[in-house]
Protein backbone atom coordinates (compact mmCIF):
# COMPACT_ATOMS: atom_id res chain seq x y z
CA UNK A 1 0.00 0.00 0.00
CA UNK A 2 2.83 2.38 0.87
CA UNK A 3 4.49 1.78 -2.51
CA UNK A 4 1.35 2.63 -4.45
CA UNK A 5 0.70 5.91 -2.69
CA UNK A 6 4.20 7.26 -2.12
CA UNK A 7 6.78 5.46 -4.21
CA UNK A 8 5.00 5.08 -7.56
CA UNK A 9 4.53 8.82 -8.13
CA UNK A 10 8.18 9.32 -7.24
CA UNK A 11 9.19 6.60 -9.69
CA UNK A 12 7.25 8.21 -12.54
CA UNK A 13 9.22 8.71 -15.69
CA UNK A 14 11.05 12.04 -15.81
CA UNK A 15 11.16 13.89 -19.10
CA UNK A 16 14.72 14.83 -20.00
CA UNK A 17 14.17 16.74 -23.24
CA UNK A 18 11.38 17.80 -25.58
CA UNK A 19 13.47 17.13 -28.64
CA UNK A 20 12.49 20.58 -29.91
CA UNK A 21 15.19 23.23 -30.07
CA UNK A 22 14.40 26.14 -27.78
CA UNK A 23 11.57 24.36 -25.97
CA UNK A 24 12.68 23.40 -22.48
CA UNK A 25 11.13 20.72 -20.32
CA UNK A 26 8.61 22.02 -17.78
CA UNK A 27 8.82 19.72 -14.74
CA UNK A 28 5.44 20.82 -13.34
CA UNK A 29 3.69 21.00 -16.72
CA UNK A 30 0.40 19.58 -15.45
CA UNK A 31 0.03 22.27 -12.80
CA UNK A 32 1.03 24.99 -15.25
CA UNK A 33 -1.55 23.75 -17.78
CA UNK A 34 -4.31 23.59 -15.17
CA UNK A 35 -3.51 27.18 -14.14
CA UNK A 36 -3.41 28.46 -17.73
CA UNK A 37 -6.62 26.68 -18.75
CA UNK A 38 -8.41 28.03 -15.66
CA UNK A 39 -7.26 31.58 -16.51
CA UNK A 40 -8.36 31.08 -20.11
CA UNK A 41 -11.85 29.98 -19.09
CA UNK A 42 -12.11 32.97 -16.76
CA UNK A 43 -10.83 35.43 -19.39
CA UNK A 44 -13.05 34.13 -22.23
CA UNK A 45 -16.13 35.20 -20.27
CA UNK A 46 -15.40 38.77 -21.41
CA UNK A 47 -16.24 37.73 -24.99
CA UNK A 48 -19.96 37.80 -25.90
CA UNK A 49 -21.67 34.41 -25.50
CA UNK A 50 -22.89 34.19 -29.09
CA UNK A 51 -19.42 34.58 -30.63
CA UNK A 52 -18.00 31.49 -32.34
CA UNK A 53 -14.54 32.24 -30.98
CA UNK A 54 -15.81 32.02 -27.41
CA UNK A 55 -17.66 28.77 -28.07
CA UNK A 56 -14.59 27.16 -29.66
CA UNK A 57 -12.16 28.31 -26.95
CA UNK A 58 -14.49 27.22 -24.14
CA UNK A 59 -14.99 23.83 -25.75
CA UNK A 60 -11.39 22.81 -26.33
CA UNK A 61 -10.08 24.48 -23.17
CA UNK A 62 -12.66 22.75 -20.97
CA UNK A 63 -11.77 19.41 -22.52
CA UNK A 64 -8.05 19.95 -22.03
CA UNK A 65 -8.55 21.13 -18.43
CA UNK A 66 -10.64 18.04 -17.67
CA UNK A 67 -7.93 15.73 -19.05
CA UNK A 68 -5.23 17.54 -17.04
CA UNK A 69 -7.28 17.22 -13.86
CA UNK A 70 -7.98 13.52 -14.46
CA UNK A 71 -4.43 12.48 -15.37
CA UNK A 72 -1.39 12.80 -13.12
CA UNK A 73 1.24 11.72 -15.66
CA UNK A 74 2.45 14.02 -18.43
CA UNK A 75 2.68 11.08 -20.85
CA UNK A 76 -0.99 10.25 -20.32
CA UNK A 77 -1.97 13.89 -20.81
CA UNK A 78 -0.07 14.02 -24.10
CA UNK A 79 -1.55 10.70 -25.20
CA UNK A 80 -5.17 11.59 -24.37
CA UNK A 81 -5.06 15.06 -25.86
CA UNK A 82 -3.09 14.08 -28.95
CA UNK A 83 -2.05 17.70 -29.54
CA UNK A 84 1.68 17.50 -29.00
CA UNK A 85 3.88 17.67 -25.94
CA UNK A 86 2.76 19.32 -22.71
CA UNK A 87 5.38 22.03 -23.24
CA UNK A 88 3.81 22.83 -26.62
CA UNK A 89 0.39 22.91 -24.99
CA UNK A 90 1.74 25.41 -22.46
CA UNK A 91 2.95 27.68 -25.26
CA UNK A 92 -0.41 27.38 -27.04
CA UNK A 93 -2.30 28.27 -23.87
CA UNK A 94 -0.04 31.28 -23.24
CA UNK A 95 -0.54 32.44 -26.83
CA UNK A 96 -4.30 32.03 -26.51
CA UNK A 97 -4.31 34.22 -23.40
CA UNK A 98 -2.27 36.89 -25.21
CA UNK A 99 -4.67 36.76 -28.16
CA UNK A 100 -7.68 37.10 -25.87
CA UNK A 101 -6.13 40.16 -24.27
CA UNK A 102 -5.66 41.75 -27.68
CA UNK A 103 -9.15 40.82 -28.84
CA UNK A 104 -10.68 42.27 -25.69
CA UNK A 105 -8.70 45.45 -26.32
CA UNK A 106 -9.67 45.64 -30.01
CA UNK A 107 -13.29 44.59 -29.37
CA UNK A 108 -13.98 43.22 -32.89
CA UNK A 109 -17.46 42.07 -31.86
CA UNK A 110 -18.44 45.54 -30.66
CA UNK A 111 -19.17 46.93 -34.14
CA UNK A 112 -22.41 48.96 -33.98
CA UNK A 113 -25.26 47.95 -36.29
CA UNK A 114 -25.28 51.37 -37.95
CA UNK A 115 -21.54 51.27 -38.73
CA UNK A 116 -20.80 52.14 -42.34
CA UNK A 117 -17.62 51.07 -44.03
CA UNK A 118 -16.13 52.43 -47.21
CA UNK A 119 -17.05 50.40 -50.28
CA UNK A 120 -14.70 50.46 -53.24
CA UNK A 121 -16.67 50.29 -56.48
CA UNK A 122 -15.38 48.33 -59.46
CA UNK A 123 -14.42 51.49 -61.33
CA UNK A 124 -12.50 52.99 -58.41
CA UNK A 125 -8.73 53.02 -58.83
CA UNK A 126 -7.05 50.08 -57.17
CA UNK A 127 -3.68 50.66 -55.48
CA UNK A 128 -0.72 49.28 -57.42
CA UNK A 129 0.22 46.80 -54.67
CA UNK A 130 -3.24 45.14 -54.81
CA UNK A 131 -3.49 42.50 -57.55
CA UNK A 132 -6.45 42.71 -59.89
CA UNK A 133 -8.56 39.58 -60.01
CA UNK A 134 -11.05 40.46 -62.67
CA UNK A 135 -11.97 37.55 -64.92
CA UNK A 136 -11.77 38.13 -68.64
CA UNK A 137 -14.83 37.97 -70.89
CA UNK A 138 -16.40 34.58 -71.42
CA UNK A 139 -16.22 33.02 -74.90
CA UNK A 140 -19.18 33.69 -77.21
CA UNK A 141 -19.91 29.95 -77.36
CA UNK A 142 -20.69 30.02 -73.66
CA UNK A 143 -23.49 32.53 -74.16
CA UNK A 144 -24.88 30.59 -77.14
CA UNK A 145 -24.89 27.36 -75.16
CA UNK A 146 -26.45 29.07 -72.17
CA UNK A 147 -29.16 30.56 -74.36
CA UNK A 148 -29.95 27.25 -76.01
CA UNK A 149 -30.18 25.50 -72.64
CA UNK A 150 -32.34 28.14 -71.00
CA UNK A 151 -34.75 28.54 -73.89
CA UNK A 152 -37.33 25.75 -73.82
CA UNK A 153 -39.74 24.34 -76.33
CA UNK A 154 -43.48 24.05 -75.74
CA UNK A 155 -43.13 20.66 -74.03
CA UNK A 156 -40.71 22.02 -71.44
CA UNK A 157 -37.70 20.28 -72.96
CA UNK A 158 -34.54 22.22 -73.74
CA UNK A 159 -34.32 23.53 -77.24
CA UNK A 160 -31.40 21.96 -79.07
CA UNK A 161 -30.03 23.88 -82.02
CA UNK A 162 -27.51 22.38 -84.41
CA UNK A 163 -24.06 23.93 -84.50
CA UNK A 164 -22.84 25.64 -87.62
CA UNK A 165 -19.67 24.32 -89.27
CA UNK A 166 -17.60 27.23 -87.93
CA UNK A 167 -18.93 26.61 -84.39
CA UNK A 168 -18.04 22.89 -84.65
CA UNK A 169 -14.50 23.77 -85.76
CA UNK A 170 -14.19 26.29 -82.95
CA UNK A 171 -15.46 23.78 -80.36
CA UNK A 172 -13.08 21.11 -81.69
CA UNK A 173 -10.19 23.54 -81.32
CA UNK A 174 -9.14 23.46 -84.97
Amino acid sequence: MFLRRVALPLMARVKETTGIVGLDVVPNAREVLISLYTKTLKEIKRVPEDEGYRKAVESFTSHRLKVCQEEEDWEQIEKRLGCGQVEELIEEAQDELKLMGLLNEWDPWGVPDDYECEVIENDAPVPKHVPLHRPGPLPEEFYKTLESITSTSKRGEPKITPMSQSEEQSAAGT
